[in-house]
This record gives structure tokens, C-alpha cells and sequence, in this order.
């Protein structure tokens, strides 16, 4: 179990910048089998910390549990948790199993809307500040917070993000991790923007591999990200799946290297519970 006084000043004391990867929660035995085997793969590149997804509603919550408490054997883990539908005794009761199990904090998250519901559903929560505001309240996790570099698809501006982020900095939040992005500008004006605006919390970057070129673009759409009109147009001249990976890879390479000469506190990377390119992304990024 990792002294939760330890993360606390992680980010913000480390000597180099950190190196983190995020899994999601298998759903069967198969994939089961394949994150354990990703899980020490990456391993051997000595993570600072993981974290583990949460599905919107407590989708799979049960076995993010899992992992969760596996994981946190191993390595600091942080674990997501979405507040959208939920009670607060229903939270509460997840944050005492975390802080059993010695989770090192807790990335706090509205959640996604259900693709099946016109408005938001009936919770006693109605932002992820709520969350971050209960978190601070009844436990002694250290708790960080979801950003966009892009601005959030529901927000009227980055701007609006930003006195966002400003008040759960104030509600107790010591970190933020930003979702996937494609442009070194996007997160040097969030960071900018942020530090203007008195945010001071590390902002660590989520870096995605485009690997699966198609699986991250369709992500990158669903979540708003822009992708570069240079890269757009190298991956559609691509002459096959394969060089497509490669003009991908190369991309997120650089992005992640970019990232770290520009002074970014750390790299998070999404692995998709796959190990290749993840590693690939830090070695290349200068972390591995």
C-alpha cells in the first residue's frame, strides 16, 4: 500500500516528470487475461502511478473494483469515480472501500451522459465539483480533476473551463489530468489560460496513441478533440493500415516528447489495455 502522503506531493516534487498509464476494467475473461499481461509489461517501465476507469452510472463497477484493489498492491493507483446518477451514499460507501484497499486518489468525474437519456438523470450530484467537494469533506484521498484542453463539449468556452477548474482547485483538487488532445498549442494555452487565472495544481497531459487509427479517431469525435489537418490528410494518404500505424505512432511520439521539453509535469497515457504502443509513447517520450 503507497502512504497517501506520498502522491500527494508526487507530481509537484518530482525530479523528472512522471510517467502514468490509465487501464479500464476487462469484461470478460479474455480481456481479463490480456490487461494482466499489460499490466506487466509496462510494469518494467516503473510507472510513478496508474489509473483505473469508471464506468458513467456504475456501469462496471464492481469489477473497476477489482482491478482497483489489485493494482493498488503494485503501484499508486488512482481511481476514477463518476458521480452522475449516484447517491451520495452510494459514493461514500465507494470511497471508504478505496480508502480500505489504499487507493493514492481519486480522479473525480461528472460522467458521461447516457447515450439512452434526453436530459441528465435524477443524482444527488449534479457537477463534478459536488464530487470533489464530498471527496475533500469525508476522506483524506487526494482527489484531482478531469480538464480540456479543447474545452468540454458542454461548455460555452475554454474560458468558462477554466473558472471551472479554478473553483475545484479551490474545493481542495491538488491535480489535473487533461482528456485526449492531438495539439501542442491546445495544451500550452490550457496551461497558460489556467495559470492566469490563479490555477496552480499540476496539469498533467493524457497522451493517446493513435495506434488503432480508427478506434482513436472515432474517440477523438465523441470527445471533441480537433485532429491536425496535416495529420488528417497523412493518414488518409496512407497506402494501407499499416503505414497509417506508423504516421499514428510517429505523431504521438513527437506530441509526447514536445510535452516534456515544454515542461509538462508528467505524461498520462492511455493504453487501451495494450502495452506496444504505450511503451513505445514513453521510450520514445524519453521516459521509458
Amino acid at each position: 500500500m503507497v502512504p497517501i502522503s506520498s502522491f500527494k506531493t508526487l507530481l509537484e516534487q518530482a525530479s523528472r516528470p512522471t510517467l502514468s498509464f490509465e487501464f479500464f476494467p476487462p469484461k470478460d475473461t479474455a480481456s481479463r487475461v490480456s490487461l494482466g499481461s499489460t499490466v506487466d509489461e509496462l510494469a518494467k517501465l516503473n510507472p510513478d502511478f496508474v489509473s483505473v476507469t469508471y464506468g458513467a452510472m456504475g456501469s462496471n463497477q464492481e469489477s473497476s473494483l477489482e482491478v482497483v484493489e489489485y493494482l493498488s498492491k503494485w503501484f499508486p493507483t488512482i481511481a476514477h469515480l463518476t458521480c452522475i446518477g449516484a447517491t451520495r451514499e452510494n459514493i461514500q460507501a465507494l470511497l471508504d472501500r478505496y480508502t480500505q484497499v489504499g487507493v493514492a486518489g481519486i480522479l473525480a468525474l461528472r460522467g458521461d451522459k447516457p447515450a439512452n437519456f434526453d436530459s441528465l438523470p435524477n443524482s444527488d450530484y449534479r457537477v463534478a465539483l459536488d464530487l470533489v467537494n464530498q471527496v475533500r469533506q469525508t476522506s483524506r484521498l487526494p482527489v484531482g480533476v478531469a480538464t480540456f484542453p479543447e474545452k468540454h463539449p458542454e461548455s460555452p468556452s475554454l474560458a468558462h473551463d477554466i473558472q471551472v477548474l479554478k473553483l475545484k482547485q479551490d474545493a481542495g483538487a491538488t491535480f489535473a489530468m487533461t482528456q485526449l488532445f492531438f495539439s501542442m498549442n491546445a495544451y500550452e494555452e490550457l496551461v497558460s489560460a489556467a495559470r492566469s487565472a490563479g490555477v496552480t495544481i499540476p496539469i498533467v497531459p493524457g497522451v493517446m496513441p493513435i495506434n488503432n487509427v480508427k478506434q482513436v479517431m472515432r474517440m477523438a469525435e465523441m470527445s471533441g478533440a480537433s485532429v491536425p489537418d496535416s495529420l488528417a490528410q497523412s493518414l488518409a494518404e496512407a497506402s494501407n493500415e499499416e503505414e497509417a500505424q506508423k504516421i499514428g505512432m510517429d505523431f504521438t511520439i513527437s506530441l509526447a516528447a514536445n510535452l516534456v521539453a515544454y515542461g509538462a509535469p508528467g505524461l498520462h497515457i492511455f493504453t487501451l489495455n495494450h502495452h506496444r504502443a504505450a511503451a513505445e509513447v514513453a521510450i520514445g517520450a524519453g521516459l521509458g
